[in-house]
């Protein structure tokens, strides 16, 4: 929906109305599209570095993968900030300043990307080494990221654009941002590697055109499309700082915290040889594909309940949290069946043998049911960022990464390299459950204020965003006219 004045009024935000359950299975389906195609192209384009048959190229490309990681985080969690504000502003009706915003966080965006882009650049060399690249695959990882280092700007923008559009509900161009770019970079990876001969180089020029690509739809999606972006307002970035670091702050931290759960992990099956780690390899390259529609959740519940909590509607927002547990339960069901029943080609397709085909099928048979609960984290934890309780995400994301992985691993690592992956399944679970019975209690006290008109804002750990100069912050979170007219409405214009 357009952040768009028709006819002197602001329209209705999309997410207010209508089925919910709907605009779950909406948001979700085309989310886990553009996600899917992400991992899909990472898988591609290791695939490929790996047909030429250089053992130090293909480790260089995963080394820079863990530099990339990093970066890829602070964008997200940038994202989760700029989707769940912009979504509440949209959702109270407050036209001007969602534009306000949406242009400030751009500008935030490019700056945090610049800083942390370009200023890699300059530790490349000690950073590689702590990661253990040595010799010809740490020179090969530094002149990769040499390169695409300097283009995470671009990276940032694209992801950016991508949440604004999810903010007002325009999941299919969201999509496209992401799918676009992802059909570019698997066009162009096997042209630039191998038709022209330029090898690593080559995989580093397509990721910046990829990004390229990437930037340039997610702006017209933007700007022209939507007319999202207002004037910039140099004395307001402040504050509308303040409201998106809210938020994104917390979320930054979260995602920083599944590397960390991964490390031991991987640590703790190492120890069982080659064969073991290929498969926890195999599983973690299987996990986001079979489950992308889970893992597009995080993404795609942020807004709807964002909107409803700034147009008042309480009630909705508990019924989007449960809807949204009701697909997620349905996508799980549904992958596991896949992955129990096509685990026989699976291993023949990885040509796993021993542990790795043992860990395979387990991961097939019965550990892919921990999603269940990993998926409930994900819903709670985007209820957390989008409901004013970004710091509940924060905390059950490192107490799964830590408390809920770290002893139960080490457990499970006394009974081989099964029992690893079997604890950490349990820790997460563990974790998952608590997060989702937090969220629905936080949910249905929320609700509970919405019968009377007379009732409180409700209490937020972090602030919603600035509004105009006569509001104040908690009035986003509270029922507000959805129509704008006369001076007011003509002044939001671009």
């Amino acid at each position: 929906m357009p952040i768009t004045e028709t006819a002197g009024a602001v329209e209705r935000p999309r997410f207010v109305s209508g089925s919910l359950l709907r605009h779950v299975c909406v948001m979700a389906g085309t989310g886990a599209i553009g996600l899917i195609a992400v991992f899909a192209v990472d898988l591609i384009n290791l695939f490929y570095i790996s047909l030429l048959g250089e053992k130090e190229t293909a480790a260089a490309v995963g080394f820079a993968g863990v530099v990339g990681f990093f970066h890829a985080s602070l964008c997200i969690g940038l994202t989760i900030g700029i989707a769940a504000v912009v979504s509440r502003t949209v959702g109270a009706g407050r036209a001007m300043d969602a534009r306000r915003i949406a242009t400030s966080s751009l500008v935030l965006m490019t700056a945090a990307s610049v800083v942390v882009g370009s200023g890699t650049a300059f530790f490349l060399h000690p950073a590689l080494h702590v990661l253990g690249a040595e010799g010809e695959t740490a020179r090969l990882a530094q002149r990769y990221l040499a390169v695409t280092v300097h283009t995470l700007p671009l990276l940032g923008l694209g992801m950016a654009c991508s949440a604004l559009l999810r903010s007002i509900g325009d999941a299919r161009r969201s999509m496209t941002v992401t799918l676009a770019a992802a059909f570019v970079t698997a066009v162009l990876d096997p042209i630039l590697i191998f038709g022209f001969g330029l090898g690593l180089d080559g995989a580093a020029i397509s990721a910046v055109v990829s990004r390229m690509v990437l930037a340039g739809i997610g702006l017209h999606g933007v700007m022209v499309k939507h007319r999202m972006l207002g004037r910039f307002e140099a004395p307001r970035l402040v504050g509308d700082a303040r409201a998106l670091a809210s938020v994104a702050g917390p979320a930054v931290l979260t995602n920083l915290a599944t590397p960390v759960g991964a490390a031991f992990v991987t640590h703790a099956i190492a120890q069982f040889g080659p064969s073991a780690v290929a498969g926890a390899a195999t599983i973690d390259r299987l996990s986001p594909v079979a489950f992308g529609l889970v893992y597009a959740l995080s993404g795609a519940v942020g807004p709807i309940l964002a909107q409803n909590l700034g147009a008042g509607q309480y009630r909705r927002v508990q019924e989007g949290l449960r809807d949204s547990l009701l697909f997620m339960v349905a996508s799980v069901a549904v992958a596991w069946l896949v992955l129990a029943l096509g685990q026989g080609v699976l291993i023949r397709a990885f040509s796993a043998e021993g542990q790795a085909a043992e860990l395979i099928a387990l991961f097939c048979t019965w550990l892919a049911a921990s999603f269940f609960f990993s998926g409930g984290l994900f819903v709670a934890n985007a209820s957390f960022n989008n409901l004013g309780h970004p710091l509940l995400s924060t905390f059950f994301n490192w107490g799964r990464a830590t408390l809920g992985t770290i002893p139960f691993a080490w457990w499970g690592s006394h009974h081989g390299a099964a029992g690893v992956l079997i604890g950490q399944a349990v820790g997460s679970s563990i974790f998952g459950l608590l997060a989702v019975v937090v969220a629905f209690r936080l949910a249905a006290k929320l609700a509970q204020q919405e019968p009377s008109m007379k009732a409180p804002a409700p209490v937020l750990d972090a602030p919603v965003a600035p509004t105009s100069a006569h509001g104040d912050a908690a009035a986003l979170a509270t029922p507000q006219p959805v129509a704008v007219t006369g001076p007011a409405a003509s002044a939001g214009a671009p």
